[in-house]
């Protein structure tokens, strides 16, 4: 680590502590040069994979695009933004756990679908009418049977 006041690269770790829900540590820093104290944190650097789209091409994943789906379909319903974020997060995670460089966008898909049927029924038909491309009233239909019987 180099010192930000004299550019040293030789510090020494004097307090180490984690920070917010342990997924960061704090650690206060000396220089052994110049004797200057400072503070880093550090946080573990895990990679998303690539996006694979259906027409072939690769993307980076993008957090943006996953947050609006979500957002669109819960739009005007009873689902806080807390547990929105949270479905987020563990579509994330599930990517990262995969270990996988490169995903399918139909894997992102169904896990999305996944978490949205645990979260809102109407959103998680709206999404599906979407993904799914739905063409008329019987496949709604056929979703929404689908739905009633993994409730029974």
């Amino acid at each position: 680590m180099h010192c930000p006041f004299c550019g040293e690269t030789d510090t020494k770790v004097i307090d180490s502590r984690l920070v917010a829900s342990g997924s960061q540590v704090r650690r206060r820093r000396e220089c052994l040069s110049c004797h200057e104290r400072f503070t880093t944190f550090e946080s573990a650097e895990l990679l998303m994979p690539k996006i694979i789209k259906q027409n072939g091409s690769r993307e980076p994943f993008d957090e943006e695009k996953l947050r609006n789906g979500f957002a669109r379909a819960l739009e005007k319903r009873p689902v806080s933004v807390e547990n929105m974020e949270a479905s987020i997060n563990k579509v994330k995670h599930y990517l990262q756990a995969l270990g996988e460089r490169e995903v399918t966008s139909l894997v992102i898909g169904e896990r999305v679908m996944d978490e949205l049927r645990l979260l809102d029924q109407v959103a998680y038909v709206r999404f599906a009418s979407v993904y799914r491309s739905f063409q008329d009233l019987s496949e709604f239909q056929q979703e929404i049977d689908r739905l009633q019987q993994d409730h029974n």
